[in-house]
């Protein structure tokens, strides 16, 4: 028990200095504890920069999702169609490039974009309206929206392969081009590193104006400095991963840009003093990484301040996507050998996280 009470006070007073929950960092340090553990039972595979890089690729995918799903869960409902949505839109996505549009314009890569968020848009506010003022349960609507949307993307395309999409588009998707590289890695990372510098600063002022509380400023710098390393060492891992063949560094993939751009504080994403019956976030499948989801908010739902007791929830999203991604990704690498491991990627299992391209290359 004092064993116990020990630990939670150390995490409390670490909270204290980086500046975040310490139920969210106790959750930071058992994926830290994961990943050791699986970057020792694979023998320092899952650690290195080509399968970190390819984790990122699968968080931002999934963690869009999930910062969405936040905002659902916290309005007191649930979204379990938003799977079946995302392929379905993102299979009208590849016929709209393919064989409507066609290959080789301009206009391709952003018309389908805005075309799929239309999409996406008109999904999320018909089953938003059922919920919030036909008074059917969410649980129910979207079920229903889970077994017609995945019906629904088999048979627009009848199951057919749809190849090759617009060259433009894929970017957004990652891989091996979808990245920004490594000088504009850098930059980006500077301005991140700005930005949380600005936050503090600016946060600190406030509660000096109103009269608040604030931490020791040798304890803000601590924390300042502990998230500054932080971005640096992810911009270094991202550079450190290196095109087969070219040698030339990655840098940070676009969809990771994306998810670093909207998975914000929902205060960012409503406006207060008004009277919500359905607030849609979409943000639907771009190739593999622009993915849609919906926030619906039903009744009851009447100012921001009943949404800011768990505004804070929004941060576990991340984590907790990153959590499951990575067991998923070290148990693949521990019990696939690099044979099997290019094989499954080509049958579209997740492991492609741990497959390197130039491992696949010969194959396709």
């Amino acid at each position: 028990m004092a064993r116990g009470h020990t630990v939670r006070l150390g995490l409390e007073r670490l909270s204290r200095v980086i500046g975040i929950d310490p139920r969210l960092l106790g959750m930071l340090l058992v994926l830290v504890v994961i990943w050791l553990v699986l970057n020792i039972a694979t023998g320092g595979t899952f650690l290195s920069a080509r399968n970190l890089f390819n984790l990122s690729l699968q968080v931002a995918v999934v963690g869009v999702m999930a910062t969405g799903m936040v905002l659902v869960i916290v309005s007191r409902n649930i979204d379990l169609s938003i799977g079946s949505v995302l392929g379905f839109v993102g299979v009208f996505g590849a016929l709209m490039q393919t064989q409507w549009l066609g290959l080789g314009h301009g206009y391709t890569w952003w018309v389908t974009s805005l075309a799929m968020l239309l999409l996406g848009t008109v999904i999320g506010a018909g089953q938003g309206a059922i919920v919030a003022y036909g008074g059917v349960p969410s649980f129910i609507v979207t079920l229903g929206g889970l077994l017609f949307f995945r019906n629904a993307a088999f048979q627009i395309n009848l199951g057919a392969t749809v190849a090759p999409l617009d060259e433009t588009f894929q970017l957004l998707g990652g891989g091996l081009n979808g990245t920004i590289g490594a000088f504009w890695s850098w930059v980006c990372g500077g301005v991140a590193i700005f930005a949380i510098v600005a936050s503090a600063l600016i946060n600190r002022r406030k509660r000096q104006r109103f009269g608040f509380s604030v931490r020791p400023l040798a304890m803000e710098i601590a924390g300042l400095a502990l998230w500054s390393a932080l971005v640096v060492g992810f911009v270094t891992v991202m550079n450190n991963y290196l095109q087969p063949k070219t040698n030339v560094p990655m840098g940070i993939a676009i969809p990771v840009l994306i998810l670093g751009r909207f998975g914000h504080h929902p205060r960012e994403l409503l406006a207060p003093n008004l009277r919500w019956r359905v607030i849609f976030l979409p943000l639907t499948g771009m190739g593999l990484a622009l993915v849609g989801f919906q926030a619906v908010f039903g009744r009851g739902l009447t100012t921001l301040g009943e949404l800011a007791p768990s505004a804070a929830t929004l941060a576990w999203a991340i984590p907790a996507c990153l959590a499951w991604m990575s067991l998923e990704a070290g148990l693949t690498e521990e019990f696939l050998s690099a044979p099997d491991a290019a094989t499954v990627v080509l049958e579209g299992v997740p492991a492609r996280r741990v497959a390197d391209p130039a491992d696949i290359a010969g194959v396709v």
